[in-house]
C-alpha cells in the first residue's frame, strides 16, 4: 500500500484535487509542517499495516498550533502502537483540513475475471455500513459516469436536498473520469479508494486516498476462440467407451440414453463381444468407420490411453465423462495436462473432463446419464454444475419445456463457455440461452462473446455465489463494497445478460424471450383482468418492479363505455369485473390492439370462476396476440383447472405463468436489463 502522500501525488497528476500535506516523522517536524500548511491541520498516522486509520486512533482533526500538532504526532503514534504493536510506523501526513462537504467514495479494485473496476457512492467511515454504491468495469464513458453518479439512492443529496443548494455534480462527473483514466493508466495499481471525496458547491478534495500497487499486476487478455464447426455437435456416428451392460456402470446409463440415438452407435468395451444388444468392440480403433464423437466413461488413468487411442482414429470431439481430474487435487491435475497434451498433438477437442456430457434433443443425442432424455425445445442451456442440469432436466419433463442442447462444461480443460456460446449463436434451432455459472475465467473474453449472442438470441444467466459468506478480508472500503457477484451482475449488464434469481425464473424468462415477440419495446403496460383484487394487486407489483401502467386517454375510456357494464373501473389495469365473457375480453383486446402505439406490453389476469373457461381466455389471449406485434403476457392463477388454457398459451409460445408477483417480477428483471 502507498503512502498517503504518494497516493495524492498519484491523484494530483490526473487533475484530481488533493489538500495541502507534508509527511513527517517528529513532534517537532509536524509542528513545522502545520505552520506552512496553515491551521487548522489533520494529521493522520501513516502506516503500511493499519488501514483503518480511526479504529486505530490514528487521526487526529482541528489541531490549531505547533504545540499542538507536536502533542497530536505522539499521541497518534502511542495509539497505533497500541492498536497493533507489530505494524510498522512510517510517520505521520500533516494536511490542510478540508472544509465539511458531502462525503463520497471513489474506488477501484482489480477483478480477477473482468479486470478493473470502478466503485462510485457514499462515503465517509460508515461506507461499509450504507453500502450505498454503484460500480462499472472499465473502460467507461461520460454517459456511464453520469449513470453512475444518478445511480445511488443518495443523489438528492448531491442534486440538492429540501432547501440545500446542489453540489457541483458536473465537477463530480469529471473528477471520477480523471480517476477512471487515472486506474486505467497505472498498470501497477490494482486497488485503492478515495474515501473521503468531499463534494462541494463548487468543487470537490481527495480527503484520503488509499493506493494498493503490485509490481507485476495480473493481466487480463481477451482470448479469442476459432469456432467449431457446427458438425462437432451433430454427429452422424458415436462411439461409447467404457459401456457397459452392467446398469450400476456409469457406462450403462450413458450407453442406454445414447440407443435413441439415430445415427451409428459403436459401444467400446475391452471384455465383451455385445453391450446392451450392440456389437462391441476392443478399442475403438477397430471400428471399422469413422467416428464424429466418443464419450468417454473408464477410470481416469485410463483416459491418457483412450484419448490417444481416439486421436489415432481421427474422432475430432471427445465427451470425458470421467472425473478424478484437476478438481480432485495436484495429482489430478496433472493427468488433465496429460490428456490435453496428447488432445492438443492431434487436435482432438475435449467437452469435460469430469462432466455429465453433452444433450442436443433435436438430433436425438443425449451422452449423459440423466434419468430419462428431455424434449426438443428452443432454448440452450449451458451449466456449470451436472447435478443442476440432472434437477432441470427432470422439472423440465413434468413442465413440458424442451432444449436445443444442454451442455455440461466439466473442469472446461479445452472447450469452456466461449465455445459453446460461439455454437448455440450459430445454432438455427436455438432461439434463446440460458446460463447457469459458478465462475468465468476469462471475463472480458465472456463479455465480448457473450455480447454478440445477446444481440441476436436472448440470453438469461443464473449466478451462484452471492453471499458473502468465506470472502476474505477486504484491504480497502471499495475490496469490501465491490464483491464479485456485484461485478458479474455489471458485466451481464454491460454484455445484455439478463440475471435470474431462481432456476425456475431463469427458464420463465428464457421462454418468453423466445418467443416470436421477442424483447417487449418499452415499460409501458397494460393490464386486463375479471378480478378486482388482482387489479390491485397488478398495480402493487407493477410499481415495485419498474413497470409503467399507463393512463387510459379519455378516448379510449368513452370507447369502452360503449360495451362494458356502467361500473366498470374506467382505469388501468382495465377490471372487467368477475361476470366478463370471453366477448367482453374480445371487445377489449381488439380496441387495445387498435391503439397499441399506447402501450408495449399487455398482461392478462384471469382466475378460475363458471362464466369463463381458461380455454376460452386462452383462445381469447392467443387472437389478440394475433392482433398486435407487442408482446403479450398471460397469467392464468389457480390450479388444475387452468392448466388448459395454460397448455394452449404455451402452444402458440405466449408467454404464461401462475403467480401474479412472479409475473410482473420476471418482467421487471428483463425491463431493468434492457432499460436501465
Amino acid at each position: 500500500m502507498l503512502s498517503e502522500s504518494e497516493g495524492y501525488d498519484l491523484l494530483r497528476e490526473y487533475g484530481v484535487p488533493v489538500p495541502a500535506f507534508e509527511s513527517v516523522t517528529s513532534p517537532k517536524a509536524a509542528g513545522a509542517a502545520a505552520e506552512r500548511i496553515g491551521f487548522p491541520v489533520v494529521m493522520k498516522i501513516v502506516s503500511p499495516q493499519i488501514v483503518h486509520k480511526s479504529d486505530a486512533g490514528g487521526v487526529i482533526v482541528g489541531v490549531g498550533s505547533e504545540e499542538q500538532a507536536a502533542a497530536a504526532f505522539t499521541k497518534i503514534v502511542e495509539s497505533a502502537k497500541e492498536y497493533d504493536s507489530e505494524a510498522e510506523i512510517v510517520g505521520v501526513i500533516v494536511e490542510e483540513q478540508a472544509a465539511p462537504g458531502l462525503e463520497l467514495i471513489i474506488g477501484g479494485k482489480t477483478d480477477p475475471a473482468f479486470g478493473k473496476v470502478l466503485t462510485f457512492g457514499m462515503g465517509g467511515t460508515l461506507v461499509e455500513l450504507m453500502k450505498d454504491v454503484t460500480l462499472r468495469i472499465l473502460p467507461i464513458t461520460e454517459e456511464e459516469v453520469r449513470c453512475m453518479v444518478h445511480e445511488i439512492n443518495a443523489y438528492p443529496l448531491i442534486a440538492g436536498y429540501r432547501g440545500m443548494k446542489p453540489r457541483d455534480e458536473e465537477g463530480l462527473v469529471q473528477t471520477i473520469l480523471s480517476v477512471a483514466r487515472f486506474f486505467e493508466e497505472a498498470a501497477n495499481v490494482v486497488e485503492f479508494d478515495i474515501n473521503p471525496l468531499r463534494l462541494y458547491e463548487k468543487g470537490s478534495l481527495a480527503v484520503d486516498a488509499r493506493v494498493i500497487v503490485d509490481d507485476h499486476p495480473p493481466e487480463l487478455v481477451i482470448e479469442d476462440r476459432l469456432e467449431l464447426p457446427l458438425e462437432y455437435f451433430n454427429p452422424r456416428s458415436v462411439a461409447v467407451i467404457g459401456a457397459s451392460s452392467d446398469s450400476k456402470k456409469m457406462g450403462y446409463a450413458v450407453m442406454h440414453n445414447l440407443l435413441q440415438f439415430p445415427g451409428q452407435l459403436y459401444p467400446v468395451n475391452n471384455k465383451r463381444s455385445d453391450v446392451q444388444g450392440l456389437k462391441a468392440y476392443r478399442s475403438v480403433k477397430d471400428i471399422p468407420a469413422p467416428v464424429d464423437m466418443a464419450v468417454v466413461t473408464v477410470p481416469a488413468n485410463f483416459v491418457p490411453m483412450v484419448i490417444e487411442e481416439c486421436g489415432q482414429k481421427g474422432i475430432p470431439i471427445v465427451v470425458v465423462i470421467t472425473a478424478g481430474f484437476k478438481e480432485m487435487g495436484e495429482t489430478g491435475r496433472a493427468l488433465e495436462e496429460r490428456i490435453m497434451a496428447i488432445a492438443k498433438g492431434y487436435g482432438t477437442r475435449i467437452i469435460g473432463p469430469n462432466c455429465l456430457g453433452l444433450i442436443v434433443p433435436p438430433r436425438g443425442l443425449d451422452t449423459t446419464y440423466v434419468h430419462e432424455s428431455p424434449r426438443a425445445g428452443n432454448i440452450a442451456f449451458i451449466s456449470q454444475s451436472g447435478a443442476i442440469i440432472n434437477t432441470v432436466v427432470d422439472w423440465s419433463l413434468a413442465e413440458d419445456i424442451g432444449f436445443s442442447a444442454v451442455v455440461s462444461v466439466g473442469n472446461q480443460a479445452d472447450l469452456n463457455f466461449l465455445d459453446y456460446l460461439n455454437w448455440v449463436k450459430r445454432d438455427p434451432k436455438t432461439k434463446g440461452v440460458i446460463l447457469y455459472i459458478e465462475e468465468i475465467k476469462n471475463g472480458k473474453a465472456f463479455m465480448k462473446v457473450v455480447e454478440e449472442v445477446a444481440r441476436e438470441k436472448p440470453v438469461v444467466a443464473i449466478k451462484s455465489g452471492s453471499s458473502t459468506k468465506g470472502q476474505a478480508a477486504a484491504s480497502s472500503h471499495t475490496g469490501s463494497l465491490s464483491g464479485s457477484y456485484d461485478v458479474y451482475m455489471e458485466a451481464f449488464r454491460r454484455s445484455g445478460v439478463i440475471p435470474v434469481h431462481t432456476l425456475t425464473g431463469t427458464f420463465q424468462v428464457a421462454e418468453m424471450l423466445a418467443s416470436p415477440k421477442g424483447y417487449p419495446q418499452g415499460k409501458r403496460a397494460v393490464v386486463i383482468t375479471n378480478a378486482g383484487g388482482f387489479a390491485v394487486l397488478s398495480s402493487d407489483y407493477s410499481e415495485r418492479y419498474g413497470i409503467e401502467l399507463v393512463d387510459l386517454p379519455p378516448e379510449i375510456v368513452e370507447e369502452m363505455n360503449g360495451f362494458l357494464p356502467e361500473f366498470w373501473n374506467k382505469n388501468n389495469p382495465i377490471d372487467l369485473l368477475g361476470d366478463a365473457t370471453d366477448k367482453r375480453f374480445q371487445k377489449t383486446f381488439e380496441l387495445l390492439a387498435k391503439h397499441d402505439d399506447l402501450w408495449d406490453i399487455a398482461f392478462v389476469v384471469s382466475f378460475p370462476n363458471l362464466v369463463l373457461s381458461s380455454e376460452q381466455i386462452a383462445n381469447e389471449i392467443v387472437r389478440f396476440s394475433g392482433l398486435t406485434g407487442k408482446m403479450i403476457v398471460g397469467t392464468l392463477l389457480g390450479g388444475d383447472s387452468m392448466q388448459r388454457g395454460r397448455s394452449i398459451l404455451r402452444e402458440h409460445q405466449i408467454p404464461s405463468f401462475e403467480e401474479l408477483d412472479f409475473t410482473f417480477r420476471v418482467m421487471g428483471r428483463i425491463l431493468w436489463q434492457q432499460f436501465r
